[in-house]
Parts: C-alpha cells; structure tokens; sequence
C-alpha cells in the first residue's frame, strides 16, 4: 500500500488562505508573513497591549470582526473568555482552526454574526475591541449604540480618520448660522459613495472631532488614546446615551431589541 503522507500545519495555512492575521502558530509558522501592512496585527497590539490589565481572569471580552482571531488569542491568554464574532465566514474557520493550534478552544467562541445583531444578544461584556470594523458600517452610529450598550467596563475603538486632530467648541446655533460646521474641528463624518483604497464597504471617514463627538453621543468617556486613531473609553453614567433615556423607542424600532435588555 502506498504510504499516506502527514498532513502538515504548512498545508493547513495553504488551504485556508488567503489571511488577513498574521498569526504567529507554537511551531513557528506564519500565516501571513508577506502582509502589505507588516506583522499585522501584531504592531497594533503592542500598542494596545499596556492598556489591558495582564491578568483577565473572570473577565468577559468581546472582539468585533474577529477575523482570524489575533486579538481574540492574545485576550484568551490573559486568561479572559472571549466571544469573537465576524461575518465572513472564511475568517472564522481560520480562527476555529487557529484556536486548535493554540489549545485555547476552551476560552474562545467565534460566531457568525453582524455587529447589529449584538443588539439582541443578552448580557454585556467587561472587555470590548471594536477595531478596524466602524468605517466599513452601512449604519454605523446604530451600531455604535449598540455597541456601546454591551460594554460594562472598557471599550478599546479604532477607526479610519481624516488627517488632523483638531477639536471645535460646539454650542446651539440658529438655523442660519452654519458657518460653524465648515470651522477645521468641527465634528465631520465623509461619505464615500462608490469605494475608497479599493473597498466597497469603506464607506465612511470622521475626522478626530466627529470620532470623540460619537462615542460621548453613545454613552462613552474617552480615557485616552493607545495609539494612532485608537481610542480607550468606558460608559459614562453622569452623561448617558439619548437612546437610554428620551430617544430610547427609536433604538428599540431600529433593533427590535427588548426593553429589558438596555
């Protein structure tokens, strides 16, 4: 009989390509180590990593667009219970695959499901990483409602931002006087109509105002910034998100969520 040949990691990390993670596997192999990026997304957690206490045993964490689950790897060997979740069902079998290599299957759960979907899922989560996920949204303040909700204790967020960092006092103006919106830091989202760096679903680009103006809308204090366009922030309960309070049935209309579950 014909001597049947050892199916190999490097085999594994073929069939499953292309990837987006760079994972670095225990027997040393890559699975992207000709990323246009670099060692993605290892550089970007290092500029995170000091944010997280180094001990996440107990905690709850929640990585939004997973992907292969680099992130969701590195939360799990601290010691957190991770839900990651993507869309993209070839990210998933990646990161089921990937938490086999690790012996971390025990710690991390990916699920297909779109960040909107998060609306109807009960509980909330001590440890939340929106990263790389916002400017792709169709309805992105929706979903950062939503998110938001879910977070208890800290949300690490990173977006797409237009150049610039500077921020412009807002106050209530008459419907006349919007020469205000064209000041440098007044808070902008841009539309992309048809697709920017060649993607389809990059469809939106705020700048720094617009992002810190957001996140205080949903709920969010900032407590300070990792890294380029990455912001840390927990709730705010002495300044809570409309749609907890006054604007609360056009949440509930837009996600069908239960009333119990704010």
């Amino acid at each position: 009989m014909p001597e049947t040949k050892m199916r190999s990691v490097d085999d594994d990390i073929r069939e499953l390509s292309p990837w987006f993670h760079n994972l670095h596997l225990p027997d040393g192999s890559e699975t992207a180590p000709d990323h246009f990026l670099g060692d993605f997304p290892s550089f970007k957690w290092l500029e995170i990593a000091s944010s997280i206490p180094d001990d996440l045993t107990g905690w709850s964490a929640l990585d939004i667009g997973c992907n292969a689950g680099f992130y969701s790897f590195e939360l799990a060997r601290r010691g957190a219970r991770v839900l990651g979740i993507d869309c993209d069902p070839h990210y998933l079998e990646q990161a089921r695959w990937a938490a086999g290599q690790y012996g971390l299957e025990g710690l991390v759960d990916f699920r297909q499901m779109q960040v909107y979907d998060l609306a109807r899922l009960t509980g909330k989560f001590d440890l939340v990483l929106f990263m790389g996920v916002f400017y792709h949204l169709r309805y992105p303040m929706l979903a950062l409602d939503i998110v938001a909700q879910k977070t208890a204790g800290m949300m690490l967020f990173q977006t797409v931002t237009m150049p610039g960092r500077e921020v412009a006092g807002q106050s209530d103006f008459l419907l006349n006087e919007r020469d205000a919106l064209l000041e440098k830091g007044w808070p902008k989202m841009a539309f992309i109509e048809d697709r920017f760096a060649g993607d389809p679903t990059n469809w939106w680009i705020a700048n720094h105002a617009g992002v810190e103006a957001l996140l205080r809308s949903a709920g969010m204090r900032i407590t300070g910034h990792p890294g380029d366009e990455i912001y840390l922030c927990e709730p705010d309960p002495e300044k809570p998100s409309c749609m907890t309070t006054w604007n609360r049935a056009e949440y509930l209309s837009a996600t069908q969520a239960e009333k119990e579950d704010l």
